[in-house]
């Protein structure tokens, strides 16, 4: 019981930062639901602050707003020398959770919500509140039809002094604009940018932007343009103007408002296409298709591009010999090859940015120097971390939507496995030697061949020689510690009384960009089953649902280099169930 008159039920909800209960006004005799601030139990004095401080934040930001669409705060109390907020209890899914479920959204439904939420946000800044995490999983769907929108967190109120202190990024990273993830000011646009994301998540099923780590996810949000909306139907137009990287590019909330009207109705909406950017494709995929349609007989020739027969020529604006010229809209990018204009139309005075889609590689001595677009590419990930770390302290307040979630190495977008055991290597990033195997509990990560799945009670290995080298991987629905670092060192307490247990290391992490995570290493001599010095590595986390993953491997001590850059490879391609 709160403030002698809350009751709490159970918890219906979790994220990095606390717990959502359901609970029971017993003044008032409504349901109501609470909000519980459980990260301030582990950091420092300093944070703690500063997480009450927004939570008190929240409550105020949202009680300045008088709209059907923003959960109403009934409440903020004190318990526990901590914050509690007592809000409006919307019965049923977020986006999050109903993407989730139903792989996708169905555009028209999609573009429904979308205009519930702009109507909401349209309010919110008018009342001088920026909401700076608009994503599925604050996004609340009433079963009577209404659409909510919550967690005012990290709102910026006009004339409120910022609580964010210098060098940290608060929010989900892959919906975050682009001008935030570089440290400017957010404005209304920002919020529009994050509900283009959100939607572009509920039809596709896929974040744009995710990739396999926080500072990749960044770049990705600053650099490239994401895959052109597939199932998205009238609403793809719609969802390419909000994401446009410019913030005076994008449609204002009124203009989005007429836009998703159009598409909840069915109709391509005429008014987004001034808003879509051109796409720019790389010289060689241009060359790779023309070769293509020549072998078809189109009359494409090789190489140039363009050739007779197509009705381009020098009036065209498309140059001899090189299928490119003056007139359309190319450029090109630190010395590197020319991009070629082709698909979307914009408006003639405008000119994004060239893309560059090719991965980071890293320089071994001996290899060639790399290309131009390569060292543009590496002084983007360097500017990043250098705006991120020179402010000071980053904090890890970057929770994922569970339906949002990251899916490996192929840039974050799921791919469907060729058969229900596993895929071979070779594809989707899949280094050769490897496999993804897919687990009948529903995970999935890659082994490398010749590793098989066997049990041990409820732990599941995968193994070339019955446990000598091992990929063991744990999961627990109902965990019985706040974080995973607790069980870690819980764990840690019980080796030390059983073996000769070494601590190569264990702390907080944040993995999959969840803070719930810690990293654990470890050695000990076996006795018995594998005799000899042993080395091990943990990865746990807690996922959005509150379930326990801990990704595990180990190894005779001789071979450990081997087995640590294996886990590497397991960490980056693991998919947990639903991903």
């Amino acid at each position: 019981m709160l403030a002698g008159r809350y009751r709490l039920g159970e918890s219906i909800g979790r994220g990095g930062m606390g717990k959502v209960w359901r609970a029971h006004d017993e003044v008032l005799h409504r349901v109501v639901a609470v909000k519980e601030l459980t990260a301030g139990r582990f950091v420092a004095e300093a944070d703690r602050l500063v997480l009450h401080a927004r939570t008190q934040k929240e409550a105020r930001a949202a009680a300045r707003i008088t709209h059907p669409g923003v959960v109403t705060v009934h409440d903020v109390l004190e318990h526990d020398n901590r914050p509690w907020i007592v809000m409006q209890y919307v019965d049923g899914p977020s986006l999050a959770d109903a993407a989730k479920e139903a792989g996708t959204i169905e555009p028209r439904e999609a573009a429904r919500i979308g205009l519930h939420v702009v109507g909401a946000l349209r309010a919110a800044h008018a009342a001088g509140v920026l909401h700076r995490d608009v994503k599925p999983g604050n996004v609340l769907l009433a079963r009577d039809g209404r659409v909510l929108i919550t967690d005012f967190g990290i709102a910026a109120i006009e004339g409120d002094s910022t609580i964010t202190r210098t060098g940290e990024i608060v929010g989900s990273i892959d919906y975050l604009a682009p001008e935030r993830v570089q440290g400017g000011d957010p404005g209304p646009a920002s919020d529009l940018w994050s509900l283009g994301a959100t939607l572009y998540t509920a039809v596709e099923g896929t974040s744009p932007f995710r990739r396999t780590s926080p500072i990749s996810t960044m770049q990705a949000v600053v650099t490239e343009e994401p895959p052109h909306p597939q199932k998205a139907g009238p609403l793809a137009s719609v969802i390419v103007a909000l994401l446009r990287k410019d913030p005076a590019q994008r449609p204002r909330a009124d203009e989005a408002e007429r836009m998703l009207l159009d598409a909840m109705e069915g109709r391509a909406p005429a008014a987004a296409q001034a808003y879509v950017p051109t796409q720019r494709v790389a010289r060689e995929d241009l060359d790779t298709a023309a070769d293509a349609q020549a072998a078809a007989g189109t009359g494409m020739g090789p190489g140039a591009g363009m050739g007779p027969g197509t009705g381009m020529g020098p009036g065209a604006g498309m140059g001899p010999g090189t299928g490119m010229g003056p007139g359309t809209g190319t450029e090109s990018l630190a010395g590197g090859p020319p991009k070629a204009t082709a698909q979307w139309p914009q408006p003639a005075q405008e000119q994004q940015p060239a893309l560059v889609s090719h991965q980071l590689q890293p320089s071994h001595p001996g290899s060639p120097p790399p290309s131009p677009r390569g060292r543009w590419r590496s002084a983007v990930l360097a500017a990043l971390l250098a705006g991120v770390v020179a402010g000071g302290a980053v904090f890890a307040a970057m929770n994922y939507a569970s339906s949002d979630r990251d899916s490996g190495a192929d840039g974050g977008r799921t791919t469907p496995a060729t058969s229900p055991a596993t895929k071979k290597g070779g594809g989707d990033g899949i280094p050769a030697g490897w496999h993804r195997a897919d687990d009948p509990e529903g995970f999935s990560l890659l082994v490398p061949d010749g590793w098989k799945r066997q049990t041990e009670g409820d732990q599941i290995d995968y193994t070339p020689d019955n446990g000598r080298h091992r990929i063991r991987i744990s999961v627990d629905k109902s965990p019985d510690f706040e974080n995973p670092y607790m069980h870690a060192v819980d764990l840690e307490r019980q080796l030390g009384k059983r073996m000769d247990y070494n601590r190569v290391k264990l702390g907080q992490d944040t993995y999959r960009d969840q803070v719930r995570s810690c990293l654990w290493e470890f050695t000990w001599t076996e006795k018995k089953t594998f005799p000899g010095p042993r080395h091990a590595i943990d990865q746990m986390y807690y996922d959005e649902d509150g379930t326990e993953y801990a990704i595990y491997m180990s190894s005779p001590a001789s071979s450990w280099e081997t087995t640590r850059e294996q886990f590497d490879i397991v960490l980056q391609h693991w998919r947990a169930p639903g991903d």
